[in-house]
């Protein structure tokens, strides 16, 4: 088992890896729109934080030298799920024609009030 570790993105907020790699798989916590330079959620549409909850991800995977189109399942949380179309727009444009599995479930609250979390599992390649 291997901890990842990226300085450029959020700095976890609690006892847990950004993401741990093992049998072939990388297991991403879940990232909230932070930005990595000040900690804070400073987006205020879910948009805005959808964007940059992937953004975390992405920076997380590339630590293994991975990106977005290596991600397998992703799992979704929203505060509203009348967020869910506004969400699922900005997630489209993001990962393109790629398109992992994917749940989405509405939670009645996610850590430093963010409106979106976003978690993975990606596959190491080769």
């Amino acid at each position: 088992m291997e901890i990842l570790h990226h300085p450029d993105a959020p700095q976890a907020v609690g006892p847990y890896s950004q993401a741990i790699v093992t049998g072939g798989l990388v297991f991403c916590s879940g990232q909230t729109p932070l930005n990595p330079a000040t900690m804070r959620i400073e987006a205020t549409t879910i948009e805005e934080q959808t964007r940059q909850a992937l953004i975390n991800l992405d920076v997380v995977l590339s630590a293994r030298g991975l990106g977005l189109q290596d991600v397998v399942k992703t799992t979704v949380f929203l505060k509203n799920f009348a967020d869910f179309q506004r969400m699922n727009a900005v997630y489209a444009v993001v990962f393109g024609t790629h398109r992992p599995a994917r749940t989405t479930v509405e939670v009645s609250r996610l850590p430093l009030e963010a409106l979106v979390e976003i978690e993975c599992i990606a596959a190491l390649r080769g």
